[in-house]
């Protein structure tokens, strides 16, 4: 299990007790963030196979991962704006912006933005981790094969897209969604499982708002980018098309 290399891992920059708190927590999300990727691949290959049981339990697992990923907001607030002002200022340009395996899970869950590779070098494994999953099909685009292994009629412009743009809100696939929904199989099923998975990322990301401005108010975050602003600027949906059907059921 390596734990030697793991629990020798945290090396504060400074004397504040506070810091290897921050340290600990950041590198226990790091890890749930591997896992996370980890089961994203997984659920891609059950849902380009068609396998709604096998992709139930995969999204079942993600949820659990991700709902454990909100919570440990709890421990990380328990640092005061004065407690984290004894470290703060030793992170330099440090911030959460810059995790490589978040900004490829925003990849997988569609994300289309280049302006994120700027945080990594070029020619470095994340800056090319992150390109090349904006590169693949989404998790979205996997559910659309999906639902075509199933017998539904997914517009072709959308079943063989240029996966390297982002996706737009669709009527045809709003309308699609609804058909599937109202057949109440398993696929509507697995479709409510991935607004289950969107909701919680946008919890995650809401957890991580609040804690923003609980511990540094209006300020700046550390890497330069507009702290609070920024966290509320990305609270928007992953699959905007499944939560445009809710007025129309």
């Amino acid at each position: 299990m390596a734990l030697d290399e793991i629990l020798g891992a945290q090396r504060p920059v400074s004397d504040s007790h506070d810091e290897t708190l921050f340290i600990v927590i950041h590198q226990v999300y790091e890890l749930w963030f591997k896992q996370t990727l980890h089961e994203m691949a997984e659920l891609q290959l059950e849902l380009a196979g068609g396998f709604t049981a096998h992709a139930m339990r995969t999204l079942h697992r993600l949820l659990r991962i991700l709902k454990l990923a909100a919570a440990q907001m709890d421990v990380l607030e328990t640092m005061t704006p004065g407690q984290f002002s004894t470290f703060r200022g030793k992170l330099g340009t440090s911030s959460g912006f810059q995790s490589a395996q978040f900004r490829e899970i925003e990849a997988v869950l569609g994300r289309r933005d280049e302006r994120v590779l700027a945080g990594q070098p070029e020619g470095s494994p994340a800056h090319g981790r992150i390109a090349a999953a904006m590169a693949r099909p989404s998790l979205y685009d996997s559910l659309l094969t999906y639902l075509y292994l199933r017998g539904y009629e997914v517009p072709k412009d959308k079943l063989h897209r240029d996966v390297t743009e982002q996706l737009e809100p669709s009527q045809d696939l709003q309308e699609l969604l609804l058909r599937v929904y109202q057949d109440d199989t398993g696929a509507a099923q697995l479709c409510e499982r991935m607004v289950d998975l969107d909701e919680t990322i946008q919890e995650w990301r809401y957890r991580h708002l609040k804690m923003v401005e609980r511990t540094i108010g209006a300020r700046p975050g550390t890497g330069g980018s507009s702290g609070g602003h920024y966290l509320m600027s990305s609270l928007a949906p992953c699959f905007p098309d499944l939560w445009a059907i809710r007025s129309a059921m």
